[in-house]
């Protein structure tokens, strides 16, 4: 009969230890997507901004571009 050795890693240490690990990557991946939902709202924020100027230097009239964006041509 084949006596365990000390080194040996039991499977419940294995459990534990790849748990661990499970948990630290999701931990980063959930980091990682907060990380890029706040880029993208970042993102159109700059957008609206951009739009804005536009709108403020643009020669038509608030109800003009209103319209125009609404499909009232």
């Amino acid at each position: 009969m084949a006596r365990p050795r000390k080194n040996n890693i039991t499977i419940d240490e294995e459990i534990i230890k790849q748990e661990e690990q499970v948990s630290k990557s999701k931990a980063k991946y959930d980091a990682d997507v907060k990380k890029l939902k706040d880029l993208y709202a970042k993102k159109d924020e700059m957008k609206k901004k951009e739009l804005l100027a536009a709108v403020e230097k643009s020669s038509k009239t608030y109800e003009e571009i209103l319209r125009f964006l609404q499909g009232e041509a």
